[in-house]
C-alpha cells in the first residue's frame, strides 16, 4: 500500500480500524483493489430536487467519476447541503457559511485526498469553496452550467431580469397577468444555473477566471454535452492534483483574486462577487480589502448579456465564453498558478470570438468602465456598492431627499399606496436587511419603484440599504451599506427627508446631517429585537461579520489543516 496519501490512515491500516473502514465500504461493492493506496477523491455534490439549478449535478457526478477511474483514482460521491436561492426562505445567504462548514467538515473526516466540488446555484459555488479553503486539500470546481435561453413570443427571455421587468410591466399596466403567467412557463427551460449573468454565472466565470476549474467550466450550457466531457477530464485532472499536492492555498492567492475582480468588471458581473471573494479570501489568509475592488472600476465591459447587456450565457458561450475574455484582459492579468499547474494565461491559448455583438474587444468596448464601484461617506463608514454598469448613468451622480422603510414589512406594506410622498427625486432606503438584521442579508435590495410613480413612466431611482441584490437584478441600486442598520450603523439614524448625496465618480455616500443631530439620535436609537433565539440562525446572528469582510463568521475564517488522529472505535 502507498503510505503517504491521507486515505491510508483510513484504509491502508492492517488493524480493527482499517477492518472496519474498508469491510463497511465494501458493501456497496467495491473490490480489494480499489484500497490498493491509489488516491481516493470526494464527489462533494450539491444535487437537490429543490435546488433546481443544481438538478443536473447527479449525471455530472457520473462523468466525474469515469474520469477518476480511468486516471487510476478511486471516487466516492458524498452529499453537502443545498442552497437553492429561488426556494429557500429567508434566504440562501443566511445558510452559506452553514453549507461551508458541512463541506469542511465532510472533507476533514472522511479518508478522501482530493475533493471536485460540484455546484452551481449562487451561494453554492462560493460556500463550497470557502469550506475546502479551509481544510486545505487538492480541490477542483465544475460547475452545473447555465440554463438554455428562456423562449416566449418568439424572443428570448433571461431569467431573474425579465422577471423584474415583466413584474414592473404589470405594475405599470403595460403587460396583462395572462402574459405574465405565460412567459412563466417559457423562462426555464432545461436544467442549470440562471442564464443571464447573474451571481451563480458571474461565480462560475470567476472561478475559471481564478484557475480554480478547467478552461471553458463557466459558459457551456447545462445540458451541453461538453459539459459531460469536462467532468471527465475534471475526474482525470483531480487524480493528477493530488500526485502534485496542488492544494487551494497554491490557487488562491492574492493574484488569482485580483484576476477574479479584474474578470468581474469584464464580464458585468454580480455585486454579490464581493461578498464571496471576501469570504473565500477571508478562508486562506489574504487580508482582500472592500477597497481592493476599485481594481475593476477602469476595466472595460466586455459581456453584452444581461442584466447589463441584452445576450444570455448561451450565446456568451457559442460567441467563445471565458477564454476569450481572458485573453481580451491578457495585458491586465496577474501571473497566477491554476489547477492545470501552469500560469491563468494558458486558459485563453486559442482563443477565438465568434460573435463581437455577444463579446467585445477591449479596444472597442460595450462600455468604458465596468467594475463594481466602491462608496465611503458618513452613512457607509466601512463601506457600500454600487454596479454602474446595470444603473442609469443620469442617477449615478445624485442629491435626494431620503424615503425610509424601517423593515422590508413596511416596504411590501406601503410601497403601492397612491399617497406614498416621493418624486422621481427621492432616495429610497431600506434599512435592517443586513447580515443581522434580515438576517442573511437577502436580496432585496433593488426596491420595487413606487406604483405611483410607476404609472408616470419611472423606471429607475437612486435606492440605498444594508441588503443584496440579485446578480439578475439592475437600477441605481446602493447596497451593502457597512455597518449595517441592526449593527448600529448610520443607516439606522436616517430620517424620512434627510438629504442624501451619492456620487459614484467620487466614491462619495454621505447623509447630510451634522454630526451633533447624528449624535443625539444615536443616543436615543433602541436595536431590533432579534429574530430567532435558537438553532442555526441565532449562532449566525451572533456570530456574522459584516458585509466588508465577506459575511462570514467570525469563527470559520482562516483554516485548519491538521490531520484527525482520532479513531471512532
Amino acid at each position: 500500500m502507498t503510505k503517504d496519501r491521507r486515505n491510508h490512515a483510513w484504509y491502508g491500516k492492517l488493524d480493527k480500524d482499517g477492518f472496519i473502514h474498508r469491510s463497511w465500504m465494501k458493501n456497496q461493492g467495491f473490490p480489494d483493489h480499489a484500497f490498493d493506496g491509489r488516491p481516493v477523491i470526494g464527489i462533494c455534490n450539491t444535487w437537490s430536487e429543490l435546488t433546481p439549478c443544481n438538478s443536473g449535478l447527479r449525471d455530472l457526478a457520473e462523468g466525474v467519476k469515469r474520469g477518476v477511474w480511468e486516471a487510476g483514482g478511486f471516487p466516492v460521491e458524498f452529499p453537502v447541503m443545498s442552497l437553492g436561492e429561488t426556494q429557500m426562505k429567508p434566504t440562501a445567504m443566511l445558510f452559506r457559511n452553514l453549507l461551508a462548514m458541512d463541506v469542511e467538515e465532510s472533507i476533514r473526516a472522511y479518508g478522501i485526498d482530493g475533493v471536485v466540488l460540484l455546484g452551481g446555484c449562487d451561494k453554492t459555488t462560493p460556500g463550497q469553496l470557502m469550506g475546502a479553503a479551509s481544510v486545505d486539500l487538492p480541490s477542483i470546481v465544475v460547475s452545473s452550467g447555465p440554463m438554455l435561453n428562456g423562449k416566449w413570443q418568439g424572443n428570448d427571455i433571461g431569467s431573474g431580469t425579465d422577471v423584474w421587468k415583466f413584474s414592473e410591466a404589470v405594475r405599470a399596466g403595460d403587460m396583462t397577468l395572462k402574459d405574465f403567467m405565460a412567459a412563466e412557463s417559457g423562462m426555464s427551460r432545461s436544467k442549470g444555473v440562471c442564464m443571464t449573468m447573474g451571481t451563480a454565472s458571474t461565480m462560475a466565470s470567476l472561478v475559471e477566471a481564478m484557475g480554480l476549474s478547467l478552461p471553458t467550466n463557466a459558459a457551456l450550457p447545462a445540458v451541453d454535452s461538453r459539459r459531460m466531457a469536462l467532468a471527465h477530464l475534471t475526474g482525470n485532472r483531480i487524480v493528477e492534483m493530488v500526485d502534485e499536492n496542488l492544494k487551494p492555498s497554491d490557487i488562491i492567492t492574492r493574484a488569482s483574486l485580483e484576476n477574479a475582480i479584474l474578470a468581474n468588471a469584464a464580464v458585468g458581473g454580480s455585486t454579490n462577487a464581493v461578498v464571496h471573494l471576501l469570504a473565500i479570501a477571508g478562508r486562506v489568509g489574504i487580508d482582500l480589502k472592500l477597497e481592493d475592488f476599485d481594481l475593476g472600476g477602469d476595466v472595460p465591459l466586455l459581456v453584452n448579456c444581461m442584466p447589463s447587456g441584452k445576450y444570455l450565457m448561451e450565446d456568451f458561450c457559442y460567441a467563445g465564453g471565458m477564454p476569450v475574455i481572458l485573453k481580451e484582459l491578457s495585458g491586465h492579468l496577474r501571473k497566477a498558478k491554476t489547477v492545470l499547474g501552469g500560469d491563468i494565461s494558458a486558459y485563453a491559448d486559442g482563443a477565438e470570438c465568434w460573435n463581437r455583438d455577444v463579446i467585445y474587444s477591449i479596444d472597442d468596448p460595450l462600455k468604458p468602465s465596468a467594475g463594481i464601484k466602491v462608496l465611503k461617506g458618513n452613512l457607509a463608514p466601512r463601506g457600500a456598492i454600487v454596479k454602474p454598469s446595470a444603473a442609469s448613468e443620469h442617477l449615478l451622480e445624485h442629491e435626494g431627499e431620503a424615503y425610509v422603510f424601517e423593515n422590508i414589512e413596511e416596504l411590501k406594506a406601503t410601497i403601492d399606496n397612491d399617497d406614498l410622498p416621493v418624486t422621481k427625486d427621492s432616495i429610497l432606503v431600506l434599512k435592517g436587511c443586513g447580515p443581522k438584521g434580515y438576517p442573511g442579508m437577502a436580496e432585496v435590495g433593488n426596491m420595487p419603484i413606487p406604483s405611483k410613480l410607476v404609472k408616470e413612466g419611472i423606471k429607475d431611482m437612486v435606492r440605498i440599504s444594508d441588503a443584496r441584490m440579485s446578480g439578475t437584478a439592475f437600477g441605481t441600486v446602493i447596497l451593502h451599506v457597512t455597518p449595517e442598520a441592526n449593527d448600529g450603523g448610520t443607516l439606522a439614524l436616517v430620517k424620512t427627508g434627510d438629504r442624501i448625496k451619492f456620487s459614484a465618480s467620487q466614491g462619495k455616500l454621505e447623509l447630510l446631517v451634522s454630526e451633533e443631530e447624528l449624535a443625539e439620535r444615536r443616543d436615543a436609537w433602541q436595536p431590533e429585537p432579534p429574530h430567532y433565539t435558537r438553532g442555526y440562525a441565532k449562532m449566525y446572528v451572533d456570530h456574522v461579520l459584516q458585509a466588508d469582510q465577506g459575511a462570514d463568521l467570525d469563527f470559520l475564517v482562516g483554516k485548519d489543516t491538521r490531520p484527525v488522529t482520532r479513531e471512532s472505535h
